[in-house]
């Protein structure tokens, strides 16, 4: 086993677990500094690409760093060293350092950022508070003489078809007749021009990403012994994906919302400021729901599963009053961002770690424990329960 991988090798593990295609339109995911060919030793992940993250990058010797936030959100005219986006950048390529970020492709899967804090709130029976339909998928058919359809079976999974889960070349095959007759300006590999023919085919049918039509057919009429080989693409009906926004589960057992927040609290990485809690501290909680970063777009979702309580950040005053008021409405806790998406970073760190194992590398993995939080003091608060 070698104890290093390229970058470029490391980067396309990541994308396997988080693929950019699941990013929002509008974010900016990917590797944003680095040499796909450099060595990789050590990766540091950690929540926000900031000056103290990169100077402990360098610190620990380590390349990448793996960060949630984008480092360039929005388009700039410049890098330079004077702009704290800029010095980040330069400190970064001196100190020969890459950069990748995963933000909201690693939001809505499991092993994601939502998931994360869900395990570390201590909930069970996890599921995704607004489930994303899975990825477009085609099937296609085609029939092909019995002594080739091995060989265009292979070529179609080569080309991404046939994958179901953990299962590759997944094909089902049937054995028919079909039956033809060529043209006067056909070249027929089977048969003469004007004279049917009857052979014995198989009928091949394989699912794949849609993303992958193109490449498939292809791949089918290169591989296709016939000069013009038939052949169906089918759209299959969606349905929810164990991924998706949020997340909603269970407690093992319940409890008051007072020590439910105090237990949020614990299980997250300390900050100044802790939580704010909207609701009778003293009411019953046993389901919960859940999202890392930003979460009052989920709002409508939270009261419509029922659940008792929850926990986001960066709650708004106005959505979260009006959510109050309606009857029966969940208690709300509110949680530092950096702290809530922290919980992801260990999640990630050893499911990459797996998965560049169980390819031969060896690579260190380590976690960023520096607060990047930019809230530092919280004034009294006048507690009235």
């Amino acid at each position: 086993m070698t104890t290093d991988a390229p970058l470029a090798a490391v980067v396309a593990a990541i994308e396997e677990l988080y693929p950019p295609r699941w990013a929002a339109d509008d974010d900016a995911v990917g590797l944003v500094v680095g040499d796909p060919a450099a060595d990789v030793r050590r990766v540091l992940f950690a929540v926000d690409p900031v000056q103290a993250v990169a100077d402990e990058a360098n610190s620990v010797r380590a390349d990448p760093v793996v960060a949630h936030h984008p480092l360039l959100y929005r388009p700039v005219s410049t890098v330079a060293a004077s702009s704290p986006k800029g010095r980040v950048i330069h400190d970064l390529i001196s100190h020969g350092i890459g950069l990748y970020v995963a933000h909201t492709n690693a939001d809505s899967p499991p092993r994601g950022v939502s998931e994360s804090l869900a395990r570390a709130g201590g909930l069970e029976d996890v599921r995704p508070l607004r489930p994303h339909p899975v990825d477009p998928l085609d099937k296609i058919v085609t029939f092909v003489p019995r002594e080739t359809a091995n060989a265009v079976v292979d070529a179609l999974a080569a080309a991404g078809a046939g994958r179901i889960g953990d299962y590759d070349r997944c094909a089902f095959l049937a054995q028919g007749q079909g039956t033809f007759r060529p043209g006067d300006g056909a070249n027929p590999a089977i048969g003469s021009r004007g004279e049917i023919e009857v052979v014995d085919e198989v009928r091949v049918e394989m699912v794949l990403p849609r993303r992958h039509r193109d490449d498939v057919v292809t791949a089918l009429r290169a591989a296709h012994p016939y000069e013009e080989p038939a052949f169906d693409v089918l759209e299959l009906a969606g349905w929810s994906a164990d991924r998706g926004a949020g997340r909603v589960g269970t407690l093992p057992e319940p409890t008051t919302l007072r020590r439910f927040a105090d237990s949020v609290v614990a299980a997250l990485p300390p900050t100044a400021v802790g939580a704010r809690v909207s609701g009778d501290l003293d009411s019953q909680v046993r389901t919960v729901a859940v999202t890392g970063g930003a979460g009052d777009f989920l709002l409508d979702d939270a009261r419509a599963a029922g659940v008792d309580v929850y926990v986001t950040s960066d709650l708004r005053h106005h959505p979260a009053s009006e959510f109050r008021e309606y009857d029966g409405a969940p208690a709300l806790v509110d949680v530092p961002h950096w702290a809530a998406e922290w919980t992801w970073l260990p999640v990630a760190s050893e499911a990459l770690a797996g998965m560049l194992e169980g390819r031969g590398s060896h690579v260190e993995m380590m976690v960023s424990r520096v607060c990047t939080d930019p809230w530092n003091y919280r004034a009294g608060a006048a507690n009235s329960a």
